[in-house]
């Protein structure tokens, strides 16, 4: 099983260890794509304050974000399950993982990065800041950038077992499985339901959607499940107790799950 997670704005504030060396990367042939992507953001961010700014979504009061990001070729780093804390890796809580849940992790997880394209867990990397939105001098658009390069790299970690593509909206667009893959690849969607004079309302809450992912993915790590199909992945969520409902899907695409929670 593949398990693709979104990146998180918030990270960590400091690598902890060795500089970055991109060869060391898992996927390594997406090395010269991250080498190329990485020189354009440093560029960027030491050029033209507002320009930079700009370009990459940030507020005046962010622009400490600019001087991390040029000098990311010489910064710090740890793991990037130690560098993305925001709500999914919260709930995800890969530190208090029993060892063998923490090894099914490092083989199963990859996270979707615009500076990076994909990186596992174990990956070195320092923080940064390169929203998928952004573009690039040199590079453009991160979306349409990583979406002509990563489908190798993405099919080939897939493998011939089913994926659970957790990723949000913009990270999905830069690769989307396809023909026999796509029939085994499984996305989510979480939807709040509660009670209201009218009747039973559902909406996403995207706060409790992200935390939602991060306990979702944390017990099946925990469960141990190894699911061989996409239809083995629905079960397995169904036995941790998931109110799972599955959507008209067309032939050739993703299975589509609502996971229905009552509780925020």
């Amino acid at each position: 099983m593949l398990i693709l997670l979104p990146p998180s704005e918030g990270k960590a504030d400091a690598g902890t260890g060795r500089r970055l060396d991109l060869t060391r990367l898992s996927l390594t042939e997406l090395t010269p794509a991250r080498q190329e992507v990485l020189a354009a953001l440093i560029g960027l961010s030491g050029g033209d304050e507002a320009a930079a700014l700009a370009a990459l979504g940030l507020s005046a009061g962010q622009r400490g974000e600019l001087a991390r990001n040029a000098r990311l070729d010489r910064a710090a780093t740890a793991p990037a399950g130690q560098v993305y804390t925001g709500v999914l890796y919260e709930a995800l809580d890969l530190v208090s993982l029993p060892a063998t849940a923490q090894r099914a992790a490092r083989r199963t997880v990859l996270i979707s990065s615009g500076l990076w394209g994909a990186v596992r867990l174990t990956d070195r990397i320092p923080p940064y800041r390169c929203p998928i939105g952004a573009k690039l001098p040199g590079v453009g658009a991160l979306s349409a950038y990583w979406r002509r390069v990563l489908a190798p790299a993405m099919a080939a970690a897939a493998g011939d077992g089913p994926v659970l593509d957790l990723r949000s909206g913009a990270y999905a667009a830069t690769w989307a499985p396809r023909g026999e893959q796509a029939g085994r690849t499984v996305t989510v969607r979480v939807l709040h339901e509660r009670d209201t004079p009218a009747g039973p309302t559902r909406s996403v809450v995207s706060h409790f959607n992200k935390a939602t992912k991060g306990r979702l993915v944390r017990d099946l790590l925990v469960a141990g499940a190894r699911p061989r199909t996409a239809a083995g992945l629905v079960t397995a969520l169904r036995d941790l107790k998931y109110t799972v409902e599955e959507q008209p899907t067309p032939a050739g695409r993703p299975r589509q799950l609502d996971v229905v929670v009552t509780e925020l």
